[in-house]
């Protein structure tokens, strides 16, 4: 974790800090003075390209960064990979595997970062998990129950890419598409293009649903890179500013 550089300033944020449900127990919100930005989206919105561009442009101006992610803690990320691998996990334990590698991350990554005043970058947060959970046919207020825990972010932007584009990218970066983001495990079609089709189609129409719940912003992910970036950093700047 890096050192918070001399010209690192918080500005106290306008609205006081919340769970999204129960939360943690012991954890005082008032004392949590970074800042959490999320950036969503399906694999190959441009996620982790964004991500890499605001981390070298916020540590420039001087603030000092975190990154977390799916699948990126060290309690069950290597369990969970190697089980996804045998595409045999049954949605609740798929489901479970990945809150507990979320809660992982919250107790002992996020919280503590925004306590000690960084910016966490969360390459996708609960969102993904709850999209991917309800297209799967799992109880939305079961969900809600379960990422009870999370906190609220300062900001999340949503990539918006359409499958047709997401498909071609897909192909271009592995020459392959992914059982499980070509939802394989549902049924939808023996042919994984079609599947894939099908499955990205569900996923963005259930985002635009917890949009409607959770009020995040949803970014025009056919432009180019740098102007999609532009418009992030001057979205993050104005939430770095208390606005």
């Amino acid at each position: 974790m890096k050192r918070v550089t001399p010209n690192h300033i918080v500005v106290p944020r306008r609205t006081p800090r919340r769970f999204y449900g129960h939360g943690i127990p012991g954890v005082d919100l008032d004392k949590l003075a970074g800042r959490l930005i999320v950036v969503e989206g399906a694999d190959g919105s441009g996620r982790s390209t964004q991500i890499a561009m605001l981390v070298e442009w916020l540590e420039g101006s001087g603030h000092a960064t975190v990154q977390v992610g799916l699948k990126r803690s060290t309690l069950v990320s290597e369990e969970l990979e190697k089980a996804q691998e045998g595409n045999i996990l049954s949605r609740t334990t798929l489901s479970l595997f990945y809150a507990t590698d979320f809660a992982d991350q919250l107790e002992n990554i996020i919280l503590p970062a925004l306590k000690a005043g960084f910016i966490v970058l969360a390459d996708r947060y609960i969102y993904t998990l709850m999209a991917r959970d309800m297209v799967r046919g799992m109880d939305e207020a079961w969900l809600r129950n379960l990422y009870g825990i999370a906190l609220e972010p300062d900001a999340v932007f949503y990539l918006n890419v359409p499958p047709e584009e997401l498909v071609q990218r897909g192909f271009a970066k592995n020459a392959a598409l992914d059982y499980w983001e070509s939802g394989m495990d549902l049924g939808l079609s023996r042919d994984m293009f079609d599947s894939f089709m099908k499955y990205q189609d569900a996923m963005q129409q259930t985002f635009r649903k917890l949009q409607a719940t959770y009020g995040f912003t949803i970014v025009d992910g056919m432009r180019s890179i740098e102007a999609i970036n532009a418009d992030l950093r001057k979205k993050i700047s104005a939430v770095l500013a208390g606005h």
